[in-house]
């Protein structure tokens, strides 16, 4: 669109002389003439000029039709608005990495995985002594694409490695690029677990890890917390080895560092007795949950509650051990699946006959029967009909966290929080999707973390808003996203700083607005210690070749942007 601007433009600037050019003399006759001779007026001239610039004109729009159809036009891009001018294939080496949710993405030459830890660091020297970007990825499954950098990637998924178990202390050694379900799966042999994990399973321990990531019980502190040593491969100094006992501010600023300090290459995490768990959710609304909230905080190992925007529902579930006298729980159902899924069902048939009203959209003969549908096929069949529809929209995220009190003590600001977001969908009339979904954690001794405390009983809240992105219509994907930020805003702007609430390192969207910028530029530093994590960057990454364009804009070397 760029060229084809510029020649538009260029052809009103000729255009424009044309017009205000001074207008010459006749040419003088010769003192005979052999031939007849044509007078040259003025006004022939112009006219010449213009059927010139004109003849220009049809050139132009010629070789763009050409330009146009000359390069394939892929059949998922076929939904998309036709443009006069568009860009050529990529080249081969030229890769396009996105991160999970489709939200973000870039295109790089340098994507590269060593398979192991002489590879890295050898990979990492090199690139410092080059200047070349070298930004750490994991899975990519951080909303904000955190890990994405368009000057070079490394991404340790060959480093999957268990490296050690001790048994006795509970503890397991492992290379970075380790994902969370391989982990589990291989240390169940020796007894062993994590403390606390996300529903997702697939991130990277390297990824998890930097970005503060948690899973829910007021009991258990977030993923940074579990690690006892780590190695990481630093531009500056090398590799070094960090624990409680070998450089312990260090070692607490870099577990949560954004990938900004160094590659992590190895972690030793403390784990816990592997135990069968039961599972039990049940349905309350928030009146109910006040009276019992600082009982569940005690008594339940995992708990989280799942709100339904404009409705007092609120899905509740637990997580516990089994007891070992008792065994599991025998559970009968209340519904059979069938009945479980008829409202869905129903509402699906009436929405599909609006949309078909609508669109003028004959039925489909070869569409399944609806009765064949998952709950989540429903679900997201039911967004892609009307995506921004606030009767039935059940992705974008945006996560928050803030204090709650102690467990001994809940301070219940984080049913307060809930009740005034509530109030501000209906109010807003926002198409808010559900669930809401509300968890806790123990604090945190990283600095860098969301969780971070030094008071030992703190407990944490964590507050998660989304938006489905269940279509790949360019023009729906826009109208969400735009309504997404607007239902951010009004959060940010009304709850966090009277909540003391900070978004989720994977889940902070860098602002394009100027003053914005700065004002969370502030804000950052206000809560976290900034200076002593830039003076760590300079020291262990002085070129600079570790950070991406969220860690410098969110942290800049020079003072605020």
């Amino acid at each position: 669109m760029f060229r084809s601007f510029s020649l538009k433009r260029s052809f009103r600037t000729h255009l424009k002389t044309l017009v205000h050019c001074p207008q010459q003399p006749p040419p003088l006759p010769l003192p005979f003439s052999p031939v007849r001779t044509l007078s040259t007026t003025p006004s022939s001239s112009s006219e010449a000029e213009v059927r010139k610039y004109l003849g220009y004109t049809a050139l132009i729009v010629f070789c763009g039709a050409a330009t146009y159809y000359s390069f394939p036009f892929t059949e998922n891009a076929k939904h998309k608005k036709a443009q006069l001018f568009r860009y050529a294939p990529l080249p081969e080496d030229l890769h396009t990495v996105s991160n999970w949710s489709g939200t973000h993405e870039v295109q790089t030459r340098h994507f590269h995985q060593p398979e192991n830890l002489k590879q890295l660091e050898e990979l990492v020297k090199e690139s410092n002594e080059k200047r070349a970007k070298l930004r750490p990825v994991g899975s990519g499954l951080s909303p904000n694409g955190i890990g994405l950098a368009r000057g070079g990637m490394v991404n340790l998924a060959l480093m999957d490695k268990v490296l050690e178990v001790d048994k006795g202390n509970k503890r397991v050694r492992v290379q970075a690029g380790i994902r969370v379900q391989q982990l589990v799966d291989e240390i169940k042999d020796y007894g062993l677990t994590l403390q606390n994990f996300a529903s997702i399973r697939e991130q990277q321990i390297g990824g998890i890890l930097q970005v503060g990531a948690h899973g829910t019980g007021a009991k258990l502190p977030p993923i940074d917390e579990q690690i006892v040593s780590m190695k990481l491969v630093t531009p500056a100094k090398g590799t070094i080895e960090l624990s409680k006992e070998k450089d312990p501010e260090l070692f607490y600023l870099a577990r949560c560092g954004l990938g900004g300090l160094g590659v992590v290459a190895e972690v030793t995490i403390q784990c816990v007795e592997r135990q069968e768990l039961v599972e039990h959710t049940t349905v309350s609304n928030l009146k109910d949950l006040k009276k019992n909230h600082k009982k569940m905080l005690f008594e339940n190992k995992h708990l989280k509650y799942l709100y339904i925007p404009y409705t007092d529902t609120v899905v509740v579930v637990t997580c516990n051990p089994v007891s070992g006298r008792r065994g599991p729980p025998k559970f009968i159902p209340k519904y059979s699946k069938d009945e479980a899924m008829q409202d869905i069902r129903e509402l699906y048939k009436e929405s599909l006959k609006k949309y078909r009203a609508r669109e003028v959209t004959p039925p489909d003969s070869n569409e399944p029967d609806i009765n064949e549908f998952s709950f989540t096929e429903l679900r997201d069949k039911l967004l892609s009909l009307d995506p921004l529809n606030k009767d039935h929209v059940v992705k974008w995220v945006s996560e928050t966290c803030f204090p709650a009190g102690t467990l001994s003590k809940p301070s219940m600001k984080d049913l307060e929080y809930i009740e005034e977001l509530k109030k501000l969908i209906e109010t807003n009339e926002i198409p808010a999707p559900a669930p809401i979904e509300q968890r806790w954690t123990a604090r945190s001794q990283s600095p860098m973390s969301p969780a971070s405390s030094s008071a030992k009983d703190d407990i944490f809240s964590w507050v998660g808003i989304i938006m489905y992105l269940p279509t790949m219509d360019a023009r729906q994907r826009k109208d969400i996203t735009e309504e997404f930020f607007h239902y951010r805003h009004l959060t940010q702007s009304q709850l966090w700083n009277k909540y003391s609430a900070y978004e989720h390192w994977a889940k902070i969207e860098v602002p394009k607005d100027k003053e914005e910028l700065e004002a969370l530029q502030v804000r950052l530093k206000n809560r976290f210690p900034v200076d002593v994590y830039n003076k760590a960057r300079k020291e262990l990454d002085p070129n600079g070749i570790l950070s991406n364009n969220v860690v410098e804009k969110l942290f800049p070397l020079s003072g605020p942007v």
